[in-house]
């Protein structure tokens, strides 16, 4: 399987299995924000170059059955691509905006994204990501985002 400039196979000296605990928040206007917490068995890949691969597959429970979520930290930037049931792509840079393609299955949208703040501490024993971003879908801003994601080795 590949993503991005990493290629995986099924076992790798350098893939360790994971627990992920993923909290993601939405806000809309003054609305209280809507979160949702996931916890999840993946894996993290350690490339060489210093790049980190993050890893797992989506369950009924995020509406995205069949689908496998991947983080590729490489230096100041993080890709999140999605692949199966559901496919999109993502780029998250600090200050920066980007804009991707998301296919639905009524058609494919822009989605831009503007990150604001991206922050981890990840290594081989684990850490945390945060990630604040803005969305905007066919350039209208649809909301504020926000991500934490713990990793922890699986014992």
């Amino acid at each position: 399987m590949r993503h991005g400039g990493l290629t995986l196979t099924s076992i790798e000296p350098n893939t360790l299995p994971v627990m992920l605990s993923i909290r993601g928040e939405q806000y809309f206007d003054d609305v209280d924000p809507d979160s949702t917490e996931l916890m999840t068995a993946g894996t993290m890949r350690l490339g060489g170059d210093g790049s980190i691969l993050l890893e797992y597959r989506e369950t009924a429970l995020t509406g995205m059955e069949g689908t496998t979520t991947a983080f590729e930290i490489r230096g100041p930037r993080v890709t999140l691509t999605r692949t199966g049931t559901v496919n999109s792509q993502m780029v998250f840079e600090e200050g920066r905006q980007h804009t991707s393609l998301y296919e639905t299955p009524f058609g494919e949208l822009t989605v831009d994204i503007q990150t604001s703040r991206l922050r981890h501490n990840l290594s081989e024993r684990g850490g945390i990501m945060d990630i604040k971003y803005s969305i905007a879908v066919e350039h209208t801003v649809t909301g504020r985002n926000c991500f934490k994601i713990r990793v922890k080795p699986k014992t």
